[in-house]
């Protein structure tokens, strides 16, 4: 459900109240819905099934989908057959949020810790989705417009380099189930798709700009993060639009000097209204120092210094990409084709020297789909095919001079790693649509077929792992009514072998590709003034794997079960008393049991950074040009390891991570045409300066770090 239904329009304005059906009919419809997967129907239910097959005709007529990921709209989310959220452009800015990590910690069921380790910077990304380790966000299908993002969507789908900058982005779109047949890999942990800004209908300009300081903190000067996009589209059908993301400045640590530079190239041409072709190339280039993980003796002196002052971080990728689409009545489709080259590298403190690892990577990708839509009697089917190739090559390297020298490793130094990898993939998918009368019922397969290599260049020495699976699926969606439908899905889902993991005993088959089942029911209601959703999954996880920087191994955590309740409502006010009119509560909240199931002395041992509850609580206010908002989000305690070890090690690498709280308030006017829309805001983040902290482990930056303290922020934006 997409997240803008907890938090108010700029207009706040509310729909009228449909009446809720009985609760005779909700009960004799999650019987249908059970009766599809094998439970038996009541007599009951089979009569009002029938009833209310009369109200077909009120659903609209069927058109063909293509792309279950689109524009994610709010029909595109209203009609997914399992959770999905969407966060837009106006929430991210009503919000204050000036990173992915803040947007994609809105979400139920997402975790999203500070950046630590050698993700330690504005540039990486970590995240979790239902319980899955957050580090680097290896466990989702992550894409931007629908192109991979991880510089090897394969052979190292890490995120270290998240070239993803909110500022260029119109939406943020989370599908945490009922996506596995069309999209992966790495889709067990679902599909997070980032809809970059679109090209004007007419010509535009505008920008925006945010200030954030951390009085506590030794933060010096305030924090930069500023966009534009410019653009429009010729009575022709021909448009485009540049959009430019930057950010420059340090945070609330010594040592964490950011500037990041993201420019996006959009263009589109629509032939006719059957044809159309468009075209998207970007070029992100960043650097930033990485403060480092506390000792548990540091962090108490000042948990906002830097021990490390020699790390640092770097990286560039540039992506070309360009499609073609067709829609004709029944029929669409669509070619997209896609380059990207990314160097990532950095000075890393490893104790006895200093490391300097450049790492390139090359992918080449093709996709085709394809939507047939057929009537047969009294069902409507859509029929989708699709096929993907995609190549990878990468070369990594890294040098090294030690410690005590003091000098700075360069390409001339001792070199200690080269290798260079390879993989090819090949994705087919099939799946059927199939409506029939209040029911959409979508079985499918998706199949992976997978070629790796690596060969260390040092030793000559090479690594293969060949494999490919079939990952079955079924969709299922009724709809009690409009605007109210039960969804229930099954999915499997699959993650490669990295090119890291290769070299530990790959050849002897002791690492083997990842694969989970995952099994989702839930409602998602929105009849404008009550919004509201509630689902349960479950995800038996095997063969999962983690690699320990520190001792260059492959940790087998091997089974694990993640079972759960995700929720979230809004509700305006206006309904209960006119004088609230534009004032809204909203909230979710997440129940995750993430637990290894694997035999051994760790078995019903909580997962590493997962935390059993997590939700947020908010009201916000929205008059004519004002708007304000007062929220809170809370997140309980989570482990470092597997053992679930409670005591703090020296190092602060291991032990409980304790929950917290925070709270947040915001406000902004907006002074409309004549002004040119300025709009002005101004928050605070952490009102009450709550200290907490999140830890790294198997990593050479590990230890403690401290999450935001207060901080305060003004954002302006304008247009023409």
């Amino acid at each position: 459900m997409s997240s803008s239904r907890f938090i108010p329009n700029s207009t706040g304005n509310a729909a009228a109240v449909r009446p809720l059906r009985p609760v005779m009919h909700t009960m004799a419809s999650m019987a249908l819905l059970l009766a599809a997967s094998g439970g038996a129907a009541s007599a009951l239910a089979q009569e009002e099934n029938q009833a209310s097959a009369a109200e077909t005709q009120t659903l609209g007529t069927i058109s063909v989908v293509g792309d279950w990921l689109g524009d994610a709209d709010e029909k595109n989310v209203q009609d997914h057959p399992g959770a999905r959220d969407v966060i837009r452009r106006d929430q991210v800015e009503a919000q204050g949020l000036t990173n992915v990590r803040q947007v994609l910690n809105r979400i139920p069921g997402v975790n999203a810790p500070e950046n630590n380790g050698t993700g330690g910077h504005d540039m990486a990304l970590n995240f979790g989705i239902r319980g899955l380790n957050p580090r680097l966000a290896t466990r989702s299908t992550l894409l931007m417009d629908g192109i991979p993002i991880p510089y090897a969507p394969y052979g190292q789908p890490q995120l270290s380099l998240g070239p993803i900058s909110m500022g260029n982005m119109d939406a943020v779109d989370v599908v945490r189930g009922g996506g596995a047949v069309r999209y992966g890999p790495q889709n067990v942990g679902g599909i997070v798709n980032f809809v970059t800004r679109a090209i004007p209908e007419d010509f535009d300009i505008d920008a925006s700009m945010q200030l954030g300081y951390s009085p506590s903190s030794s933060q010096h000067k305030p924090k930069k993060n500023a966009s534009f996009r410019v653009g429009g589209t010729m009575d022709n059908g021909l448009g485009g639009a540049i959009l430019y993301s930057g950010v420059r400045g340090a945070d609330y640590r010594q040592h964490s000097d950011t500037r990041i530079d993201d420019v996006i190239l959009k263009g589109q041409y629509a032939l006719n209204a059957v044809h159309s072709v468009h075209a998207i190339a970007q070029y992100y280039d960043g650097e930033a120092d990485m403060p480092g993980g506390l000792t548990v003796d540091a962090f108490k002196a000042d948990p906002y210094q830097s021990t490390r002052p020699v790390d640092r971080f770097w990286g560039r990728r540039t992506l070309v990409g360009a499609g073609y689409d067709y829609t004709d009545g029944s029929r669409k489709a669509s070619v997209n084709t896609f380059f990207t080259k990314t160097l990532r590298s950095g000075f890393l403190n490893q104790g006895n020297f200093v490391s300097l690892s450049p790492r390139y990577y090359w992918v080449r990708g093709i996709e085709a789909r394809a939507s047939q839509g057929v009537n047969l009697g009294a069902t409507h089917h859509e029929i989708g095919i699709g096929y993907r190739y995609i190549d990878e090559s990468s070369h990594e390297l890294r040098y090294r001079e030690s410690t005590a020298s003091g000098q700075l490793p360069t390409v001339s130094s001792r070199n200690d790693r080269d290798t260079r990898g390879k993989t090819e993939a090949h994705a087919v998918y099939l799946d059927d649509r199939i409506d029939w009368g209040l029911w959409t019922i979508t079985p499918g397969v998706r199949y992976e077929r997978i070629d790796q290599q690596q060969i260390n260049v040092l030793t000559g020495r090479p690594f293969k792992g060949d494999y490919s699976t079939a990952l079955p699926a079924l969709n299922v969606l009724y709809r009690l009514d409009e605007g109210w439908n039960l969804y229930a899905n099954t999915e499997g889902s699959f993650g490669s072998v990295q090119y890291s993991q290769m070299p530990n005993r790959v050849r002897q088959g002791l690492v083997k590709p990842e694969k989970a089942r995952t099994w989702e029911f839930g409602t998602r209601y929105d009849q404008g003034v009550l919004r509201a959703e509630i689902g349960a999954f479950l995800i038996n996880f095997n063969n999962q794997y983690d690699s320990s920087q520190i001792t260059d191994s492959v940790i087998a955590r091997g089974k694990t079960r993640h079972a759960g309740i995700e929720s979230s409502f809004g509700y305006r006010l206006d309904e209960l008393m006119p004088a609230l009119k534009g004032t809204e509560v909203y909230g979710n909240y997440a129940y995750v049991d993430a637990s290894i199931r694997e035999e051994g002395p760790n078995k019903g041992n909580q997962v590493p950074f997962s935390s059993k509850h997590k939700g947020l609580l908010g009201i916000s206010y929205t008059q004519d040009a004002w708007q304000a908002g007062f929220e809170g989000e809370f997140q309980s305690s989570q482990y470092a390891d597997n053992a679930n070890t409670v005591a703090e090690s020296a190092d602060g690498s291991t032990g409980r991570i304790p929950g917290y709280g925070t709270w947040n308030l915001r406000g902004s006017y907006d002074f409309g045409p004549s002004l040119h829309h300025l709009k002005i805001g101004a928050g605070i983040k952490n009102i009450f300066g709550r200290e907490f902290y999140t830890r790294s482990y198997d990593d050479n930056n590990k230890g403690k770090y401290l999450g935001q303290p207060r901080t305060v922020y003004v954002q302006a934006s304008i247009r023409f």
